[in-house]
Order: structure tokens, then C-alpha cells, then sequence
């Protein structure tokens, strides 16, 4: 089996316009697409397409219409000529819990046998749009990527700023890193870490009691350090135009 699910954590830091912390424990599934309707059938707490304890729908991914992921991400790496031997994506979000989830960031690992050979960042916002950059995997050893921000995220963050991505090919350990920068300096460094461990009924047990109703405090942990920055001063700013599902192809 694939799949497994880390544990971790999660920091961001703040340096400006207003100096900001916050940390907070999380667990991600790390889902093998080929596994999925494994899983559903061998753990009965957990189902695909459907609603249970811990679910996972592929509306909530790609284009949000339903349709298989593992064709969406295939469609996307043959439409900007990327490696067409990859035969393995991987996807690392949050699950959903009693049917609710929301995934500031999901990672799509595309393989080739053992081989990484491209990512997708699927970014979303509050307001239900999302933004995927797609990256292809030049150096498997040492994974850095960078490109302009295209989607509106924070109210408190200004759009003419560049994401700078450094991650390790999840294993044993997960790590990600992403620094925002502007034309001078760092503005925010995120950085998520996790140990893996099995994807069984067993786990999912011990997570749903260790990290209780998990998504509804991402999205209020959300809300409420965004009433902090408000306090602290920062300046809000509203998006300009509303999509629904953006991607780019960032061949840097």
C-alpha cells in the first residue's frame, strides 16, 4: 500500500506589513488515485465518493466537476507536453470529516515508475476559487520551484509578490516549505512537516480523537488570525475579479 497519512505540523510567519505567528497540528492523507477504491472497500470508516466519518470526493479536486482525478492530472500533463510515461499521481490534502473539508493547499506528486516528474499546487481561497500551478520536476533531489502569485489568497497580502516552493519527496517525513516574497524580501514563510504513518482503520481511529473536527478549525483558525491581523493593522484588500478554477503551466 501507497497511501499513508502524515502527521504534523503546521507554522506561518508574518514579517510584514505586521509581524505574525501561528502553529497548529494537522494530518493529511497522501492518497495513491489508484489505491482509493481500495481504501473505500477495507476501511469501513472511511469511503470515496461518499459520505462517512473521513471521506474523499474528487469534486473537491481538479476541476470540481467529479470527474476521475487521476484522468484530469493525466489530461493536464499531456496538454503542456509533460512527460507522457507518468502512470502514478499521488495527492496529498485533508480528508473530508462528517462531510466537511476545506484544503487551503493540495499537492498532486506525479510519478514515473519512482521518478517525481511533475507537482501541482492547488491553491484555494474562502470564497470557493482555486488557482493550480503546475510545475515540471527538473532535479527529483532537490525540488525548488518558483513563480508569480496569480490568485488571490489573503485580504492581507498584496497579488505582486512570487511564491518560492522547496519540498522533499514525501517518505518517511514530509516536509514543504513555501516562501512569499516581494521585490525586496521574504513577507511569509508556510511550512508544513509530518511523520508518516499507516493508512489503516486503526490510525484514522486514533487521528479522529487526537485532532477532533479538524476542518472546521482550519476554517475558523482562518477567520480568526485574520481578525488578528485586522487588529494588528493590516490592510485589507479586496480581490479584483472572481474565478472558479484557474490553472497555469509555470515553465521555469
Amino acid at each position: 500500500m501507497n497511501s499513508c497519512i502524515y502527521n504534523g505540523v503546521i507554522t506561518h510567519t508574518r514579517f510584514k506589513p505586521v509581524k505574525h505567528f501561528l502553529k497548529y497540528k494537522t494530518f493529511s492523507f497522501f492518497i495513491d488515485l489508484d489505491e482509493i477504491e481500495k481504501l473505500d472497500k477495507d476501511i469501513k470508516i472511511f469511503s470515496y465518493n461518499k459520505f462517512n466519518i473521513f471521506s474523499f470526493y474528487d469534486k473537491d479536486h481538479g476541476d470540481r466537476d467529479g470527474k476521475n482525478l487521476k484522468v484530469w492530472a493525466l489530461d493536464n500533463l499531456k496538454k503542456f507536453n509533460i512527460d507522457e510515461n507518468i502512470n502514478n499521481i499521488k495527492l496529498l490534502c485533508y480528508p473530508r470529516i462528517f462531510g466537511y473539508v476545506f484544503n487551503p493547499l493540495s499537492i498532486f506528486y506525479c510519478y514515473k515508475g519512482n521518478s517525481l516528474k511533475a507537482i501541482f499546487y492547488e491553491v484555494k481561497n474562502t470564497f470557493n476559487e482555486q488557482h493550480t500551478y503546475i510545475f515540471k520536476v527538473k532535479d527529483k533531489n532537490k525540488i525548488e520551484q518558483k513563480c508569480k502569485k496569480k490568485f488571490y489568497v489573503s485580504p492581507f497580502m498584496d497579488m505582486d509578490t512570487y511564491y518560492n516552493f522547496k519540498l522533499l519527496n514525501p517518505n518517511e517525513k514530509l516536509s514543504i516549505s513555501i516562501k512569499q516574497t516581494d521585490k525586496e524580501d521574504i513577507i511569509l514563510t508556510a511550512v508544513q512537516t509530518g511523520k508518516k504513518k499507516e493508512f489503516t482503520f486503526k490510525q484514522l481511529i486514533i487521528n479522529f480523537f487526537r485532532y477532533p473536527l479538524m476542518s472546521v478549525k482550519i476554517i475558523s483558525a482562518i477567520h480568526f488570525e485574520a481578525l488578528l491581523l485586522w487588529k494588528k493593522g493590516a490592510i485589507y484588500r479586496k480581490r479584483d475579479k472572481k474565478i472558479k478554477n484557474n490553472l497555469s503551466y509555470e515553465n521555469n
